[in-house]
């Protein structure tokens, strides 16, 4: 057949196959799974850090509050901290870090030395998840690009509703070191295939220092972090004005500061488009309604009804398995029909489970929250990596990890207003709520 110009004809492109990145997506799972997971487990063995340590309540929630305010301030950095040494790099050096800082506080013989270990831990784990998602993102071709992204919300969504069960099995059968010893070989299996497989994504050129934002990001999200999580105990303490008021003023120098800058440390402009502002907001509904249901239901069933921390966990399983179902599917689906219908028929799901979740009595069994958890879990697995994906679709391709860190750190503190806002609305003692709120921070 004769061709144009006597040149040969282009050869035909070669359609993209899933196994192709097959390597990439299990190094990426295991990373971001291992970090989820570890950080819902940390509420279970509460009693037994007390118990172990011998150190009242009240000083060992800093393992979970220096957790949580470590990630909330190493968030804002990831997509720089991507774009100036790799993504590859980064990610993998977070999850030695991570490994590293588990296997510490295993070895950890006070509770002075396990906070410390934990705050290492968050500072690792921190930039996994945001760096995970834009390394999805840019792996995925154009049209298959929700599919992919499904795959990588799994463990988003399902580790957080089995933490407590291996949680609350290796704290009653072995000891609370074991949640930590779990994560070393995991930890070298995520680096050795992530080693082998993942690719090398070009560096971006970052053009000066962003100092003032680099150092304003940070102050903001972890201050506002921690005195909207105080307010689970109590809104007019002075560590929940005071952390809302250098948070709110520390956000809003953030804000000019990076609105001027030339090369900002996260892309604020992007607030500029209508969809991605509502997409945002149908995403922090999402978020509440996730850690609205790991932090309700459990304390229902473990203060109403006296069940244990291994059999909650097990009720929870309906939602983790709907959540694990649906979120490839919504994936696959979004490639073909968009976003919007996802996100209606998700929301109409958890909207109807909330529902009958609010008719629920004290002599209801965890049997009965099988459907109006599944219900949950299928409606957030629909529309939450979808949201996501139309959310990094909206900005330049180039643009995905600053993207990533401002979503990641914005439910930071969505996730952190949740808890404190429901259980101030149960009404929980002082004592309680304070663990169970903070110890569901660790979802997010």
């Amino acid at each position: 057949m004769a061709t144009v110009s006597g040149l040969d004809a282009a050869p035909a492109p070669v359609p993209f196959r899933m196994r192709a990145i097959i390597g990439p997506l299990v190094a990426i799972i295991i990373g971001v799974f291992m970090v989820v997971l570890d950080s819902t487990a940390m509420n279970v063995a509460l009693p037994s850090l007390v118990t172990g340590l011998h150190d009242p309540l009240s000083t060992l929630q800093w393992t979970i509050t220096g957790y949580v305010l470590a990630q909330a301030a190493v968030i804002p950095l990831a997509g720089w901290l991507s774009d100036r040494f790799g993504a590859k790099r980064v990610f993998l050096s977070s999850i030695a870090l991570f490994t590293l800082g588990s296997v510490l506080c295993a070895m950890a013989q006070g509770s002075t030395m396990l906070i410390a270990f934990r705050v290492l831990q968050g500072l690792g784990g921190g930039v996994v998840t945001p760096i995970a998602i834009a390394y999805t993102y840019r792996l995925s071709p154009p049209e298959r690009v929700g599919a992919v992204m499904g795959l990588i919300g799994i463990p988003i969504l399902f580790a957080p509703a089995i933490g407590p069960v291996v949680a609350g099995w290796l704290v009653q059968y072995a000891t609370w070191r074991w949640i930590f010893l779990v994560n070393l070989p995991v930890g070298i299996a995520g680096l050795l295939i992530g080693l082998r497989w993942l690719p090398t994504i070009e560096r971006q050129n970052v053009a000066g220092l962003d100092l003032p934002g680099m150092l304003l990001g940070p102050l903001a999200f972890a201050t506002l972090c921690y005195g909207v999580s105080q307010g689970s105990t109590s809104w007019s303490s002075v560590q929940t004005l005071g952390g809302l008021l250098v948070g709110g003023t520390a956000l809003a120098a953030f804000v000019l500061v990076e609105l001027r800058a030339q090369t900002p440390l996260l892309q604020l402009r992007v607030f500029r488009s209508l969809h991605f502002s509502l997409g945002i907001v149908a995403q922090w509904i999402g978020q509440f309604s996730l850690f609205g249901t790991l932090f309700l239901v459990p304390l229902f069933l473990e203060q109403a009804r006296g069940y244990g921390a291994f059999d909650t966990g097990l009720c929870m399983l309906p939602y983790a398995v709907a959540a694990a179902i649906c979120m490839p599917l919504g994936g696959a689906l979004s490639d073909r029909i968009g976003a919007r219908p996802l996100v209606v028929v998700g929301l109409g799901l958890i909207a109807g489970a909330v529902t009958i979740l609010s008719h629920v009595s004290p002599t209801s069994q965890g049997s009965d929250l099988i459907g109006p958890l599944a219900m949950i879990g299928a409606g957030l697995g629909l529309m939450l990596m979808t949201l996501t994906t139309y959310l990094l679709n909206t900005a330049p391709r180039k643009l995905v990890g600053r993207v990533t860190s401002l979503t990641n750190a914005l439910q930071q503190v969505t996730t952190s207003l949740s808890i404190a806002g429901l259980a101030t609305a149960a009404n929980e003692p002082a004592d309680q709520g304070e663990a169970s709120a903070e110890g569901m921070l660790l979802a997010g």
